[in-house]
C-alpha cells in the first residue's frame, strides 16, 4: 500500500493529521507493508519571507478578520495539536514562503532522508519557532538529519534546484482537484482530505487493505499432483 501526502511545512493541521496517519499505522497490522511519500504544496506560493510579522497578524490580513478572531482560531488549533501530543506555540512563530524549505525536502528525498526532514521542518517551525527561510537554519536542520551541509547549501543557493520536483508535485495536486491540505492519496485510487479523526484514518486503511490485497480465484478443476516441502502426491 501506498500512501502519498500533499502538505505544507507551515499548515497547521498537516502536521496533525500526519500524526493521526502515523497513530493509524501503528495500529495497521500491515505497517510494514505500507509506503508513505510526502509531496509538496505550497499554500501561499507568493508569501513572502518571514517579515517580523506575527501568525496572528499574518492570519488575519490573509482571511481580512479582526486580530482577536484570529488568536482565538490559533488557540483552537493549539488545542487539537495537543490531542495528538504536538506543542505549537503561535505567539513566536515565523511564517514565511516556504518553496526553499520544500526543495530542500525534494533533495532529502533523494538521499531517503524525507521522512526525518519533513518531520524536522513541521517540529521546527511549531514548535522551536524557527525561520525556515533562513539559509543557515535549514541548512543546520538538513545537517541534524544526516545530510551533508555542503550539498544542502549547494542546493539552496541554486533557484532551480529540485524546484521540477516540487512544481510535480503541485501539477498533480491540481490534477486531482486539491485545492487544500493535508490531502493524502492511498493507492492513487482512494483520497482524505484533511486531518481526520484517528478512526476515519483506521478505517480507510483497513477498508483499502481489504479492497486491494491479492485475492486467487481458484480455477483447478480437480486435484492434481502436487509437491509441497513435505512430500510430492498424485
Amino acid at each position: 500500500m501506498k500512501i502519498e501526502v500533499w502538505s505544507d511545512f507551515v499548515c497547521p493541521f498537516c502536521y496533525i493529521g500526519k500524526r493521526r496517519l502515523e497513530e493509524a499505522l501503528q495500529n495497521f497490522a500491515h505497517r510494514d507493508e505500507v509506503e508513505v511519500e510526502f509531496k509538496s504544496f505550497e499554500l501561499d506560493p507568493n508569501a513572502a519571507e518571514y517579515n517580523g510579522k506575527s501568525i496572528h497578524q499574518a492570519i488575519a490580513d490573509k482571511y481580512n478578520i479582526p486580530l482577536d478572531q484570529a488568536k482565538q482560531a490559533n488557540a483552537n488549533i493549539i488545542e487539537q495539536a495537543a490531542t495528538v501530543g504536538l506543542e505549537f506555540r503561535f505567539e513566536e512563530m515565523k511564517p514565511t514562503n516556504t518553496f526553499l524549505a520544500h526543495r530542500l525536502a525534494k533533495y532529502a528525498k533523494s538521499m531517503n532522508k524525507d521522512t526525518e526532514l519533513t518531520e524536522k521542518l513541521l517540529h521546527s517551525y511549531f514548535t522551536d519557532n524557527v525561520n525556515l527561510s533562513n539559509h543557515e537554519t535549514l541548512v543546520s536542520l538538513a545537517e541534524d538529519v544526516g545530510l551533508d551541509r555542503n550539498k544542502a547549501i549547494e542546493v539552496l543557493h541554486d533557484d532551480s534546484a529540485y524546484a521540477e520536483e516540487v512544481r510535480a508535485d503541485e501539477s498533480l495536486a491540481q490534477s486531482y482537484g486539491v485545492t487544500g491540505v493535508p490531502f493524502f492519496v492511498i493507492n492513487s485510487k482512494y483520497a482524505i482530505s484533511g486531518a481526520q479523526p484517528l478512526e476515519t484514518f483506521t478505517g480507510a486503511i483497513e477498508k483499502v487493505w481489504e479492497e486491494e490485497k491479492p485475492k486467487f480465484q481458484d480455477l483447478s478443476s480437480t486435484d492434481a499432483g502436487m509437491c509441497t516441502d513435505d512430500s510430492c502426491t498424485i
